[in-house]
């Protein structure tokens, strides 16, 4: 190769160095710029429903006291979802990664990845035609034998159409979603260290937990996060299997609302103070999924040792 054509190779990769550069720079504020005019826009438009008289809010009593209940709500359902899908998904992650032989991991794999494809309104269907109905005995035997506990106690809903309900089908769809990215996580635990683990006489299990489990950790909190975001801000899931009404510590009784059902079911008919006041609601969610987002990223901040997996 001669001289100029080593220049000639050596220039073009600089352009496109400084190509790929700025386009990368340019999607990034591009990023920036759109989180910051949704930002901008629920503000703005959050204002006159922030200021407004309290008895001109739903509810008569201000926009705090009517959001604060569905803060609680969407609190208690993302909570009941991630309770039930996080273990069952690393459970079933460890098993298509580590245990699984390798024509079934790769079935199981597609499965998982296939329902986090369908759509939420499927879920929400299924939910509320199936198992409402289905659950509604067992809401029943919990009022009439745990009802000693707040979170039990009856009258149990007729229609099974509760928080609980709403939680357990959010469980389902954010299971494939922590399943999925904790899969990943657990296959680039590096061989090394599990067939260390293997040598030095540990278990299955006790590698696992020794060396897959550690390095795993930041990717595991990312997963559960994003799954929480999902739970969050699920709409048409939970607008179809909750019957809304007033905050109630009970689990198993109608009530309860989450912000973006509440949104969702309100929005079309909204008008003037109303819509201003549903857009208000909207922000609340948004502070709170960017804090969530804030607080997964301190958490694995605290654990970059194991940036690997990060």
């Amino acid at each position: 190769m001669t001289a100029t054509s080593l220049t000639s190779t050596q220039g073009a990769g600089r352009a496109g160095d400084k190509v790929f550069s700025g386009a990368a720079l340019a999607a990034g504020c591009l990023i920036l710029a759109v989180l910051f005019g949704v930002a901008l826009f629920l503000v703005v438009q959050a204002i006159p429903a922030l200021t407004a008289p309290a008895d001109e809010i739903q509810g008569g009593a201000g926009f705090f006291t009517y959001i604060g209940p569905i803060v609680v709500g969407t609190l208690i359902a993302a909570v009941i979802a991630l309770v039930i899908a996080t273990p069952i998904a690393i459970g079933v992650a460890l098993f298509i990664s580590h245990f699984a032989p390798r024509g079934l991991a790769a079935g199981l794999g597609y499965v998982v990845d296939l329902l986090a494809a369908i759509p939420s309104v499927v879920y929400g269907a299924w939910g509320a035609a199936f198992l409402a109905k289905e659950i509604s005995p067992i809401y029943n035997w919990l009022a009439d034998n745990m009802g000693w506990l707040p979170i039990f106690q009856g009258p149990a809903s007729a229609t099974g159409k509760t928080i609980l309900t709403a939680g357990i089908v959010l469980s389902v769809m954010v299971l494939p979603i922590i399943t999925s990215l904790s899969r990943e996580i657990f296959l680039q635990t590096p061989k090394l260290h599990e067939e260390a683990a293997l040598a030095l006489g540990a278990t299955r299990w006790e590698m696992i937990r020794m060396s897959v489990l550690p390095f795993a950790r930041p990717g595991i909190i990312s997963a559960i996060m994003l799954g929480l975001g999902r739970a969050l801000g699920e709409t048409m899931a939970v607008a179809l299997v909750l019957s809304s009404g007033a905050l109630t510590a009970s689990l198993i009784q109608s009530g309860n609302q989450t912000i973006a059902a509440e949104i969702a079911l309100n929005f079309p008919e909204a008008s003037g103070l109303k819509v201003s006041t549903l857009i208000a609601a909207g922000l609340v969610l948004f502070v709170i999924t960017l804090a969530v987002n804030m607080l997964a990223r301190w958490i694995i901040s605290r654990h970059k040792e194991f940036s690997g997996a990060n």
